[in-house]
């Protein structure tokens, strides 16, 4: 199994991949609301369904993924791989939560500039689920088994 001590720039970079996470979402929430287009009530009711799911998705696979869960997307060294619950519905439950939560904030927002966080943030935790399925690769022997047989972010039918 590898780690980030195995590879001192694969830590480095997991924490630079980190701090650009932060500095989307904080941007998202920070970025005040619009008129770009109409936020009757039952849209901001929908945005905020879909931060609370995708909050309880987050701490749900978190659960799941217990003491192998890291601050960073380098795989905890003697952690086991998790392809069962969550994990076996998605490749990465955490960033499919995050996924809901960018499209509640957007949607009822109606702030272009929040359009535009929302798009640039979804395509670096596309980026950053890539980068981490090549460290889990090199970690996981079996890994390249989880990869064809879940998707990254649309549920896998359970009758494969």
């Amino acid at each position: 199994m590898t780690d980030s001590t195995d590879t001192p720039n694969a830590a480095g970079i997991g924490w630079l991949l980190v701090s650009v996470q932060a500095v989307l979402l904080l941007g998202l929430v920070m970025t005040p609301g619009g008129d770009a287009w109409p936020t009757p009530a039952w849209l901001d009711t929908v945005g905020l369904v879909l931060v609370v799911g995708g909050l309880g998705l987050v701490a749900f696979a978190s659960l799941q993924l217990g003491s192998a869960l890291t601050p960073t997307p380098e795989p905890r060294s003697g952690s086991t791989l998790r392809t069962s619950g969550l994990y076996g519905v998605f490749r990465h439950p955490i960033y499919v939560g995050v996924a809901v939560i960018v499209v509640g904030l957007v949607i009822g927002s109606g702030s272009l500039i929040r359009l535009l966080l929302g798009a640039i943030t979804l395509v670096f935790f596309d980026r950053k689920a890539a980068w981490e399925e090549g460290r889990l690769t090199s970690a996981y022997p079996d890994y390249p088994e989880h990869l064809a047989a879940t998707r990254r972010w649309l549920p896998t039918p359970s009758n494969r």
